[in-house]
């Protein structure tokens, strides 16, 4: 059995419920946060290009934007929860490293900072966690598809 078959295994049976909400709660945030960038695309612009990214601000802006509103609802519903975490650790790592942590930790504007890491701790956590018993992976592991529309046909 592979490394990441028994990290999932081990997951789904160490998994209390309000982890979940938890879970609910940080895909919200980060849909929140693409909703904000989405509707300010030039400030998000002007962020990456005040980083060393700059030459490349409008694509990066845009992996921002796409990847957290998808992102974040897929967190939310619990829908390849790793894979979309997989698609937010890099936004949240250039976040921390290369955008946040030039007001430092101590400073007056730091609040933006201590977000960003925590938000950056909870998508390693549910990395290695997954997506629980109250998310559409579950559910989908539980209710395999089984070619119902051709008993249907049957039945009509």
């Amino acid at each position: 059995m592979n490394l990441i078959k028994r990290i999932e295994e081990w997951g789904d049976r160490h998994h209390p419920k309000w982890l979940d909400l938890l879970r609910i709660l940080l895909g919200l945030i980060i849909l929140g946060k693409g909703y904000v960038f989405i509707s300010n695309t030039e400030g998000v612009k002007q962020i990456i290009e005040n980083s060393r990214f700059g030459q490349v601000s409008f694509w990066l802006a845009h992996y921002v934007v796409f990847a957290h509103l998808i992102g974040g609802a897929m967190i939310a519903l619990g829908l390849l929860t790793r894979l979309a975490i997989l698609f937010q650790l890099p936004i949240l790592i250039g976040a921390v490293v290369f955008v946040n942590a030039k007001t430092g930790f101590f400073s007056a504007n730091s609040t933006e900072l201590w977000f960003s890491i925590m938000v950056l701790f909870l998508l390693l956590f549910f990395l290695v966690e997954g997506s629980g018993p109250w998310s559409m992976d579950a559910y989908m592991k539980s209710h395999p598809e089984k070619d119902d529309w051709e008993e249907e046909l049957k039945k009509a």
